[in-house]
């Protein structure tokens, strides 16, 4: 497994984007988002994940954080992975939304695109948007019906490969996943899934994903799963490479390979310590890959996944 970056699959020959396997989540950070953002750059995080929806995401606020460290030296726009998302009509505030609610699909998604490229663009020049890209956009959640989800994806089709680099899907079932799968000609490159017992952990969901190259993004890890923190399995880890308990529950996610982790942590020293405790996993891994194995194997039974 990588434990640093996953390279996608490539789209249109264009050249693979990479996707880090810690992302900064920014939903609900509102007036913090961008020294948040800021402070995630700093502490070595490569990846952010935001959304065109004012409801949850300060969509503008993560671009002023980027752009702020872009401008402090602290990372260049090359080597940062920014994914944001579409939310259609029914995720949306009704007094806030990024688009005419009365427009067609794709005309919503145009004006989606558009606002994000303007929150996003790579310097304080509002004609820098005109430059700006975005490596994966995502659609939130399926739309109402399968003929307008396939409609917004053709929409967002028309930007690849060049101001979007990838798309994905979030809030997906397989049943779904799969139907796009099969009508698109842009594949879903990663799906964004809520990783908890409500669904079995998505178990048959990311078996279809690593067979399909796809890479699932894991959120509501931790919030979700208390009990997974108190496991044994989790707390065997934790103790074994002294690290804390979240940071162990990650990396057995991690080990589920084609996966990702959505991080959404609020505190400066838990994202340094977080980055970090992955390398000390890692390290565990090749140095003892038995005992990883072992403990890799216990978490999978808990979770009813297998290989």
């Amino acid at each position: 497994m990588s434990w640093e970056k996953y390279a996608l699959r490539p789209v249109q020959d264009a050249s693979p984007v990479t996707l880090p396997v810690f992302i900064y989540g920014t939903a609900w950070k509102k007036d913090q988002t961008a020294d948040l953002v800021h402070q995630a750059l700093q502490a070595g995080f490569r990846a952010v994940d935001t959304a065109a929806q004012p409801k949850h995401y300060r969509e503008d606020l993560v671009g002023e954080g980027i752009r702020r460290a872009i401008h402090d030296g602290t990372v260049r726009r090359e080597d940062l992975h920014l994914q944001t998302k579409f939310t259609s009509v029914q995720g949306q505030s009704p007094d806030n939304m990024p688009y005419d609610p009365t427009a067609s699909v794709a005309d919503q998604v145009h004006a989606s695109i558009n606002s994000s490229f303007k929150h996003l663009r790579p310097s304080d020049d509002p004609e820098s948007a005109k430059d700006a890209y975005i490596d994966m956009l995502i659609l939130h959640s399926p739309l109402l019906t399968m003929a307008k989800t396939i409609e917004a994806w053709r929409a967002f089709e028309t930007y690849v490969p060049h101001r979007i680099r990838n798309l994905g899907i979030s809030n997906c079932t397989l049943p779904v996943l799969k139907e796009l799968f099969s009508q698109v000609t842009v594949k879903p490159a990663v799906v964004q899934n809520r990783f908890y017992e409500g669904t079995q952990f998505d178990v048959p969901l990311r078996g279809f994903c690593r067979d399909n190259d796809i890479i699932y993004e894991s959120f509501w890890t931790l919030t979700a799963n208390p009990e997974l923190v108190r496991s044994d399995s989790v707390q065997s880890l934790a103790g074994h490479a002294g690290i804390s308990p979240a940071a162990a529950l990650y990396s057995l996610v991690l080990g589920l390979k084609q996966t990702t982790i959505l991080n959404g942590t609020t505190n400066s020293d838990r994202m340094a310590a977080d980055l970090a405790s992955i390398k000390k996993v890692e390290r565990l891994a090749k140095e003892q890959p038995d005992w990883w194995e072992k403990i890799l194997a216990s978490f999978q039974e808990l979770i009813g996944d297998r290989i």
